[in-house]
């Protein structure tokens, strides 16, 4: 099912693609023919490529310059010709405020992000951004004010976060990268941009804040087409904490087009967990569902023990994507819309989750998505 503005600021709803496309909503003159479209709907699912499969690979070029080499029967290869040989469709790229101004000095500034959404495009991806708001990481324990905006009040703050977003848009749009979606926050169910717009105290002032966020995004695109907004956060096992968040979420006015969820099992729980959410959020809100973060390691990291369904091991992180795949594509009503790997090409801590072994073989998981997968 679709959804779209109406005047009201509410949203309309479409019954399928094709009355949607057609601009039809569903009154009652319209009834039939919208079954009838509905009927024709399921039998002739949407192509593949509206099934987002995706890959956040924010660390790749990182990677490289650190020299670490990745590789496909045993030849060097480019993660991304990889990711695409193996039919992943959009990539996921973080962006910080100023990561020079924070102790961790991650890579991924504006000039660092834009380079790796220019090799992307290059290969025919789709790109989801990824606005952190800080200068270094921002998740559900902990979400900084860049440095630059720690002394501003309220008002200045969402003056802040609305420029910054369109600038940032802006820059993306005139280097040929328009993202066809953004995230407005990373992991936002306790707030962002703390204290101003911590939660569960300052639900007025984080409204305030995404919906500078999404009127910056609109601003920024100029005569592109209008990405989509998601709003993320981590709650993929927990019903009652997404509900809670989303509920206020609607009731302070904060539009938005995907729900976007992290999915750990180490944190989150076991895939019936996440089935059993995915599909109640669905039938409550009926908007489209991506897990736009999801990782396990192939290689014993300890956290099998917790929750875990399948092993560390090679097969183990394989089956773990399949299973998270289907949990998504049995999403009711087509809602559940794709999934994405967090750091498939990494180095350090984070290569035990990568999909490249530690002398920088690719892994099986790669292999997931060769063979099509449908709803």
């Amino acid at each position: 099912m679709n959804y779209q503005d109406g005047n009201d600021g509410a949203y309309t709803a479409y019954r399928c693609q094709s009355c949607y496309e057609a601009g039809i909503p569903m009154r009652n003159l319209f009834r039939t023919i919208c079954c009838l479209c509905l009927v024709v709907c399921a039998l002739h699912p949407a192509p593949a490529q509206s099934y987002a499969i995706g890959a956040d690979v924010s660390f790749l070029a990182k990677c490289e310059q650190d020299g670490v080499v990745f590789k496909e029967n045993g030849q060097p290869r480019d993660v991304l010709a990889v990711l695409r040989e193996h039919h992943y469709n959009w990539v996921r790229l973080r962006i910080f405020h100023d990561p020079s101004a924070s102790a961790d000095k991650l890579p991924n500034d504006l000039n660092y992000t834009i380079a790796l959404a220019n090799r992307a495009k290059a290969l025919g991806f789709n790109l989801l951004l990824d606005l952190h708001y800080s200068d270094s990481w921002a998740d559900p324990g902990q979400q900084p004010t860049p440095a630059a905006w720690s002394k501003l009040k309220h008002k200045q703050l969402v003056e802040q976060v609305f420029a910054y977003t369109r600038d940032t848009i802006a820059a993306f749009a005139e280097a040929g990268v328009m993202p066809q979606m953004v995230q407005v926050g990373n992991e936002i169910t306790h707030g962002m941009l703390w204290p101003d717009g911590k939660l569960p105290d300052n639900w007025d002032n984080f409204a305030d804040l995404l919906n500078a966020g999404i009127h910056g995004v609109e601003a920024g695109r100029g005569s592109h087409p209008k990405p989509r907004i998601m709003i993320h956060i981590e709650r993929s096992g927990d019903y009652d904490a997404a509900v809670w968040f989303f509920d206020n979420l609607i009731a302070h006015h904060v539009p938005f087009d995907v729900m976007g969820l992290s999915y750990y099992p180490f944190w989150h729980g076991n895939i019936a967990k996440l089935r059993g959410n995915l599909h109640d959020l669905a039938l409550r809100y009926r908007h489209p569902i991506i897990v736009v973060e999801a990782a396990y390691n192939w290689t014993p990291g300890g956290e099998a023990a917790k929750e875990a369904d399948f092993p560390e091991s090679p097969e183990g992180q394989k089956a773990f994507l399949i299973a998270v795949d289907a949990a998504v594509r049995a999403i009711p009503n087509a809602l559940g819309q794709g999934v994405f790997w967090w750091e498939p090409a990494a180095e350090g801590g984070l290569r035990g989750r990568s999909f490249f072994d530690n002398e920088g073989n690719v892994l099986p998981v790669m292999s997931t998505f060769d063979t099509p997968r449908t709803h």
